[in-house]
C-alpha cells in the first residue's frame, strides 16, 4: 500500500466528526494518511445569541481549527441546518465534493440517528459513493472534477450515545482503541466552544467535553480498553467488502495490534 491514502470524514454540523471519529482519524494521520473533514452545513441554527451568519462564521472558524491539529483541511458544502434533503441536486452536490476530495475511504453518519440531518447525511454520502465513479453522472458544476477511480470504503460513525432515535441500541461491526490519540480528539472537540451554550439549552448537555469522554470510555469497556470509537461498514453491493480501515490503523477491531502493525 505505497500510495498516499485519502480520507475523508464527513457528517452534517461542525463538531459531529470531533464527537463520534476524531480518535481514529488521528490515528489514520499518525499512518500517514490525509484527512479532509467535512461538514454538510456551517451549523447556522445552532445558537440562541447569534444570527445565521454570524454563528456559521463562527462555526466554520472552529471547525478549520479543529482540522489544523490534525494537519487536516476543512471543506463545507454549504446546505443548511435542518434543510439538507435527499433530493437530486444534493445529491450531484456531494457527489462534486467526492470527487474534489478523491477519498479512498469515507466516515459519515449512520442512517438512523437523532437527527435528521445526520440522517440525510448519510443517505448522500452513501449514494454518492456510487454516483461518484460513474462517469456519465454529472454534477453541472462550472469546472466539474472527474469521476472517481472506484467506489470507496464506507464507514458508518456511532449515532448519538449508540441508539436509533427511539433509543434502541444499534449494533456495529467493530471498535477501535483511540486511548494513546483521546487527548488529540478532546482537543479538537474543545475547539467548538461556540456550542457549549448551545448544547446546554438544546440538548441538555453541559459539558460536552465530558459527554464526549463518557461514550469513549463505555465503548472502551466493551472491548476492554481505556477508550474505543465505534464503527459499521456499508458492504452493500458493489461498495468494497475488506476493510481498509483496519488494516490502515494495524488493529483487529477489538483494539488489539495485528501481526503486521507489531513488525512495523
Amino acid at each position: 500500500m505505497s500510495a498516499t491514502i485519502r480520507v475523508l470524514a464527513i457528517h452534517a454540523h461542525p463538531d459531529d466528526v470531533e464527537f463520534q471519529c476524531a480518535g481514529t482519524l488521528a490515528l489514520l494521520r499518525e499512518g500517514g494518511s490525509e484527512v479532509t473533514i467535512a461538514t454538510m452545513s456551517p451549523g447556522d441554527c445552532a445558537s440562541a445569541e447569534h444570527d445565521c451568519a454570524t454563528i456559521a462564521e463562527i462555526r466554520r472558524g472552529e471547525a478549520r481549527a479543529s482540522a489544523a491539529l490534525l494537519g487536516a483541511d476543512y471543506l463545507c458544502l454549504e446546505f443548511r441546518d435542518l434543510a439538507i434533503f435527499n433530493d437530486d441536486d444534493s445529491r450531484r452536490r456531494v457527489v462534486e465534493a467526492l470527487r474534489r476530495t478523491r477519498p479512498d475511504l469515507i466516515l459519515t453518519a449512520p442512517p438512523a440517528d437523532y437527527h435528521c440531518d445526520h440522517e440525510m447525511t448519510s443517505r448522500l454520502v452513501r449514494d454518492a459513493c456510487f454516483g461518484a465513479s460513474c462517469p456519465n453522472y454529472a454534477t453541472r458544476q462550472w469546472d466539474p472534477a472527474p469521476p472517481l477511480r472506484a467506489i470507496p470504503h464506507l464507514y458508518y460513525v456511532d449515532p448519538m450515545e449508540g441508539a436509533d432515535p427511539e433509543r434502541g441500541p444499534v449494533a456495529v461491526h467493530f471498535h477501535v482503541d483511540v486511548t494513546k490519540v483521546f487527548e488529540t480528539k478532546r482537543r479538537m472537540l474543545a475547539c467548538h466552544a461556540s456550542q457549549r451554550a448551545w448544547l446546554l439549552r438544546q440538548h441538555g448537555m453541559d459539558e460536552y467535553l465530558e459527554s464526549q469522554s463518557r461514550w469513549a470510555v463505555q465503548r472502551g469497556r466493551e472491548i476492554g480498553v481505556e477508550k474505543a470509537e465505534a464503527f459499521r461498514q456499508y458492504k452493500g453491493h458493489p461498495y468494497p467488502q475488506d476493510n481498509l480501515l483496519l488494516k490502515l490503523i494495524g488493529q483487529d477491531g477489538r483494539g488489539r495490534p495485528t501481526a503486521s502493525s507489531k513488525s512495523s
